[in-house]
């Protein structure tokens, strides 16, 4: 029996071209597509397909982690794989941890991707080896924790604010300020605000567009 499997991007020609190239294998059959995380958990229960295929970025609404969540906690669930250009640390170990069963750059063949909707469909994880390594190091070693306050102080910061438009901003001391930086260069393990912000992108504690 064909896996059933569902389309997740934001843009139509890679939709398009997934299903060009995987939809004419055997043992795959594409259900539907989506291009919001909404419609997605949408047509999901509608179809119930086997396996989604998710880009991690989905315009303004749900992005793949959220949506991955959405859909794991559908009855029957979906294995979801991310497919994705966007291979940074923090945004596998996010997807693993809301249940993907797989996350796949989208430079792999075409082989890989059917190879690995097969295997998601039979519940198995599907990581590259270089990738289940840095999950792996992300569990042991995972983001600093910041208080509600320290991020609203990192956010000021990476928009560039002095401590005197943060403190401003935020209705307390240029000494209060001073003192979260403190403890937010401290929890970081930085030197610097740039550095600070940088780390902070790096480990998804600033979400992109911060």
């Amino acid at each position: 029996m064909a896996v059933g499997v569902l389309l997740v991007d934001d843009h139509p020609v890679v939709r398009t071209g997934l299903r060009a190239v995987i939809g004419s294998r055997p043992g795959v059959e594409i259900l539907g597509e989506a291009a919001t995380g909404e419609e997605a958990v949408v047509l999901a229960g509608h179809l119930r397909p086997d396996v989604v295929l998710c880009d991690l970025r989905l315009g303004d609404g749900m992005d793949g982690v959220a949506t991955t969540s959405a859909l794991r906690a559908l009855c029957p669930a979906p294995a979801v794989i991310i497919l994705t250009t966007f291979d940074r640390d923090v945004d596998i170990l996010r997807a693993i941890e809301a249940g993907a069963a797989g996350y796949l750059l989208k430079d792999v063949s075409p082989d890989t991707i059917v190879d690995a909707i097969s295997a998601a469909a039979r519940g198995d994880m599907v990581l590259a080896p270089e990738l289940a390594t840095r999950v792996m190091r992300g569990m042991r070693n995972p983001a600093p924790r910041l208080t509600q306050r320290e991020l609203e102080v990192l956010h000021h910061l990476a928009t560039g604010s002095s401590n005197r438009e943060i403190a401003r901003a935020l209705f307390v001391s240029e000494a209060t300020i001073k003192s979260h930086l403190v403890h937010i260069f401290t929890k970081l393990d930085v030197d610097s605000r740039a550095r600070a912000i940088h780390v902070a992108r790096e480990t998804g504690i600033l979400r992109p567009g911060h």
